[in-house]
Formats: C-alpha cells, sequence, structure tokens
C-alpha cells in the first residue's frame, strides 16, 4: 500500500506521538493491565490514519461526454441550485459526502483546460449541511471541457477536515480522473452540471473515485 503525500507529515507525527505516550505509560505506569490497552489503542488509531491516507491505482475512464466521480462516497444531494460564484445561474449540482474510512484522494471529473481555480478560507461545518458549500473552508475549480461545457467542482472541508489541498492552477490543461487535490478527514465534493446533463446516479449511491459515472453530458 502506498502512502499519499499530504499524510507524510501526519503519520510522522502520529508515530512519534504514539511512541511518546507508550514510554510514558510504561515509565509512570508499569502496569500491565494499563499499558497493554493503551498500546492496542494507540496503534489501532495509527493504522486508521494510515488507512485514510492511502493511495488507490485504478483504471481510469477517458471520456469528454461523461462526468465521472471525483472521489469515494456517497450521494448525499442532487438539485437543481443557483450557483452563485461563478455562473450565477441555475445549475445542476450532485453532492457525494465522503465518511473518514473513505479514500480521500480527489479526482478531475472532466478534462479540459482550467477556468477557474481557487481556495477559500472559511468555518468547518459538518460538511452535509448545505450552508457548508458556502460557508466552509473549500476550493473552487471550473473546467471547460472539449465540448466547450463548463463544469464546476468544489472540495469543502468538514467538521473533522481542517484542510483542503488544490493542486489545480488556472490556464492549465488537465486530464479526466487526474489528481485534483486531497481533503484532510471527512468531507465533501459537489459538482455543478448544465441543466441539459442527464444524470447516472440516485440519492444514496455510493461512488467509486474514476469509476462512477455520474452524468452524460
Amino acid at each position: 500500500m502506498r502512502i499519499h503525500k499530504e499524510g507524510r507529515v501526519t503519520l510522522l507525527v502520529a508515530a512519534f506521538l504514539v511512541v511518546l505516550l507508550n514510554y510514558a505509560a510504561l515509565k509512570f505506569y508499569p502496569v500491565g493491565y494499563l499499558i497493554y490497552p493503551l498500546s492496542a489503542i494507540s496503534i489501532i488509531i495509527y493504522l486508521l490514519i494510515l488507512w485514510f491516507f492511502r493511495v488507490v491505482e485504478r483504471p481510469v475512464i477517458h471520456d469528454g461526454n461523461l462526468v465521472i466521480a471525483p472521489c469515494d462516497g456517497k450521494v448525499v444531494v442532487i438539485e437543481e441550485v443557483t450557483e452563485n460564484e461563478y455562473f450565477k445561474d441555475q445549475r445542476l449540482k450532485i453532492s457525494i459526502f465522503m465518511s473518514p474510512l473513505n479514500v480521500h484522494m480527489n479526482w478531475y471529473p472532466v478534462g479540459g483546460k482550467v477556468l477557474r481555480a481557487i481556495h477559500h478560507k472559511g468555518k468547518h461545518l459538518k460538511a452535509y449541511k448545505p450552508k457548508s458549500s458556502e460557508d466552509n473552508e473549500r476550493s473552487t475549480v471550473v473546467v471547460e471541457t472539449e465540448i466547450k461545457q463548463q463544469i464546476l467542482f468544489r472540495q469543502i472541508a468538514g467538521a473533522m477536515a481542517r484542510r483542503v489541498v488544490l493542486y489545480a492552477e488556472e490556464g492549465e490543461f488537465v486530464e479526466q480522473n487526474g489528481n485534483l487535490g486531497f481533503i484532510k478527514f471527512g468531507s465533501r465534493v459537489d459538482v455543478y452540471l448544465p441543466l441539459s446533463s442527464e444524470v447516472k446516479v440516485e440519492l444514496n449511491q455510493k461512488t467509486v473515485g474514476t469509476q462512477t459515472v455520474l452524468a452524460h453530458l
């Protein structure tokens, strides 16, 4: 299992804390019934963090007419909304919620030219709340596809997620299912589509990043 570069420092710090905690427990409370459960719990927590930062290798889809899931998770919203930041008109929004156990790598749902790539500071409300799209720490990326369709997507930090990492840069050309970024510890990704898009997923459906087709343009 490979570890994502965004997790290397976190895992080093976590490993140091696990060793320090177990050393302190052994030194000041050298009683078997305390040190063994403490060691087991700390190791399990470390393994969960390790699992969170795993890198997955999957066959990818390249189709300019399709919008592919940018992350693993569950579809929690499919609705027509007003997108106020960039388009300022009606769009079809699909939201995918990621639990802490999901892979937290993010991929480009479409390929093309990046027209907008910006990171917004903000709050850390629970990611499933509607207001998190506007109030939480988040990124906004707009990509114009080969067929001249503009797709907007947002990485949104949640109550547990404390950092959104975005690799996109305005003006560059990106490949569908290329590496978009990473969100640390629980979060959500919103995808805004033209109203003419044909949705291919349902509410509460589980998604697999780079694999699940969200919509046909």
